[in-house]
């Protein structure tokens, strides 16, 4: 018997004081506030009764730091997963007003539908679905909660709807320390909720690919 829901979980808000896009940069960490919004995702699912009895999370800091009020609620230690890591960018590291002020940047944004400035997104929704299969096989009738980032999780959902892969960045409906849930009929994924837990109305959220 497969799981009965996998719950894609974005990492809370990153101690990010000069603004730029760090991407997949090391040493990027949770702030205090962003602590706060994955204790809350995490009691989010406590109070909705689910099951959680495997736990998965990029090898990134923010999101390993993210997976923790998880480990301690279901009492769980987290298995990184490279495949659903944050996507790769040519402008990490930097502010990214300053670097579209430069005509040498502008290259990287001619075709938006790949995206020309990163990772493909069609590459994003082939490994995230595959983490999911892989999940949803590995535990008998309870739930498993993935701990990723902006980008992946809103491909997985959009690969799930059936819409196209291209989008405008700013239009993902993927809050920090949100939690967006899908279910498995056959070889069918279909999102079943979407929560926002955590209050972000005063997060700082610019380092998102």
């Amino acid at each position: 018997m497969p799981a009965d829901r996998i719950h894609l979980v974005r990492h809370g808000e990153v101690f990010n004081p000069e603004g730029v896009l760090y991407g997949r940069l090391p040493g990027y960490r949770l702030s205090d506030s962003g602590r706060e919004m994955a204790h809350a995702a995490a009691d989010y699912l406590v109070a909705e009764g689910r099951n959680v009895t495997r736990l998965i999370c990029s090898p990134l800091q923010r999101t390993q730091e993210s997976a923790e009020p998880w480990a301690l609620a279901y009492g769980l230690t987290p298995v990184i997963d490279e495949r659903v890591i944050e996507p790769t960018n040519v402008f990490e590291g930097t502010r990214m007003r300053t670097a579209l002020r430069n005509p040498l940047n502008w290259r990287h944004l001619r075709r938006p539908s790949l995206p020309s400035w990163g990772e493909p997104f069609a590459s994003m929704a082939s490994r995230m679905l595959a983490a999911m299969d892989d999940a949803w096989e590995s535990v008998d009738g309870a739930d498993v909660v993935i701990v990723s980032h902006q980008a992946p999780i809103w491909v997985a959902h959009l690969a799930v709807a059936g819409e196209k892969l291209a989008h405008d960045p700013r239009s993902r409906r993927c809050a920090l320390s949100s939690v967006t849930s899908f279910e498995r009929h056959g070889t069918t994924w279909r999102e079943v909720a979407y929560a926002e837990p955590a209050p972000t109305d005063s997060a700082v959220d610019v380092g998102a690919v």
